[in-house]
């Protein structure tokens, strides 16, 4: 479906996701692969035809390269508009490099440096630099503090990578950074024992219903049809062309007839995470959907029973801690799911923490770790990542359905 890539969200202050950085599995540090590869060609064949939005959910892309690759061919059919340019080496080590980034720049492409220890003082590449990134686990505070100013003079914008808490990203905000790459948005800002709040009830008892073995549609009726906006999102979610291409729906009743149980409790599902983490990060939301959709596929791939859409579930409710700011089974003992869902999620399932570990090394772009769970699974590498990838189209729809809850993309 694509080459071998994975992608890495970069926010904006307001927590919204700016671009993604993608990682390729065939390219050394993750860069675009050599230009000598023979993946550059598959690549070519495969990625690009669908366009980078198929990947990034029509945010920027920032795809990092090497000196060689930019000086010797550069792929020029990237959008401009669409793409930054991230360079992986030194750019005073030659002139070739200054001179193709130069050429590039004139293309209409930004150019963004990964390490500004890279740059001397004198670097012919600053005037050419639209962004910075600056890795905060490597860089004293003290020296982001003194650089500062001279990328801000520079009209240079400043990315910080490997943000990890809220603390850090707080800090990094501070000093002025401008973009930011991690996941602390994945993280609980406080672990409080608190009980969910009572305009919630509706989406808890949702939350149940899809993962009860039996289907009581009155009863679903009877809680979306407490909150007009849940009727809208529902609807909106079921007339999404990638879910349902073929008919109008109008009603629960009449999706129950052409998409079955099965489908209806994974967007009744979907409906209650929307809502209830409608206060946090929507990438944290982006995320849960992605790993919804791939621990399904899994799951069916393993040959695990889909009613209830338990790998569904379980997916999507991984994140629940970010979303709510509490420890996990403080959550569940809020939620009524079923015993497999709950014991998944308090990693008692070996099954699903096979899964777990498998999306994060996704997410992550940890190659080996992916290698280490496709023996695990015997599932065959290049057959995760297809599925892997349905996930992220599929997440993409179902976000671009929740335009509302979602903001546009934002430029430089």
């Amino acid at each position: 479906m694509f080459a071998f890539i994975a992608r890495q969200p970069i926010l904006d202050c307001q927590k919204d996701v700016f671009a993604y950085e993608l990682l390729f599995r065939d390219g050394k540090g993750g860069c675009f692969p050599d230009a000598t590869s023979e993946k550059v060609a598959a690549i070519a064949e495969r990625f690009n035809p669908l366009g980078l939005d198929d990947m990034s959910a029509q945010k920027m892309s920032f795809i990092n390269f090497r000196a060689e690759t930019l000086i010797s061919r550069f792929p020029t059919n990237l959008d401009p508009q669409r793409v930054v340019v991230e360079l992986s080496e030194s750019p005073d080590h030659g002139s070739g490099l200054i001179e193709a980034c130069k050429h590039i720049k004139q293309l209409g492409y930004q150019i963004a440096l990964d390490d500004p220890m890279m740059l001397s003082s004198q670097s012919a590449i600053l005037p050419l630099l639209d962004i910075v990134k600056v890795d905060i686990g490597k860089i004293r505070a003290d020296y982001v503090t003194r650089r500062l100013p001279r990328f801000a003079d520079a009209n240079v914008k400043l990315i910080a990578e490997n943000v990890g808490t809220h603390d850090a990203f707080t800090q990094c905000r501070e000093l002025g950074f401008d973009l930011f790459q991690g996941y602390f948005f994945a993280q609980p800002e406080a672990r409080i024992a608190r009980q969910l709040p009572a305009s919630k009830m509706n989406l808890v008892d949702l939350m149940g219903e899809s993962s009860a073995e039996d289907f009581d549609i009155n009863r679903i009726n009877q809680i979306i049809e407490r909150d007009a906006a849940l009727s809208y999102l529902l609807l909106r979610f079921i007339n999404n062309p990638t879910i349902n291409k073929r008919h109008e729906i109008s009603s629960l009743k009449h999706a129950l007839n052409y998409m079955g149980e099965v489908e209806i409790k994974k967007f009744i599902a979907l409906l209650s995470l929307a809502h209830l983490g409608d206060e946090k990060p929507l990438e944290v939301i982006h995320m849960s959907l992605v790993r919804a959709k791939f621990f399904d596929l899994l799951a069916q791939q393993r040959g695990q029973r889909t009613d209830p859409p338990v790998g569904f579930l379980i997916g999507l409710f991984s994140l629940l801690d970010a979303l709510l700011d509490q420890d996990m089974p403080g959550i569940l003992k809020q939620l009524p799911l079923v015993d497999e869902v709950n014991n998944a999620l308090l990693g008692k399932s070996s099954e699903f923490n096979h899964y777990l570990a498998l999306v994060r090394a996704f997410e992550s772009a940890l190659w080996l770790n992916v290698i280490k769970q496709s023996k695990a699974l015997d599932i065959d590498q290049k057959q995760l990542h297809s599925l892997y990838n349905q996930a992220i189209v599929w997440g993409n729809s179902v976000r671009s359905t929740m335009s509302s809850y979602f903001p546009t993309t934002r430029s430089l």
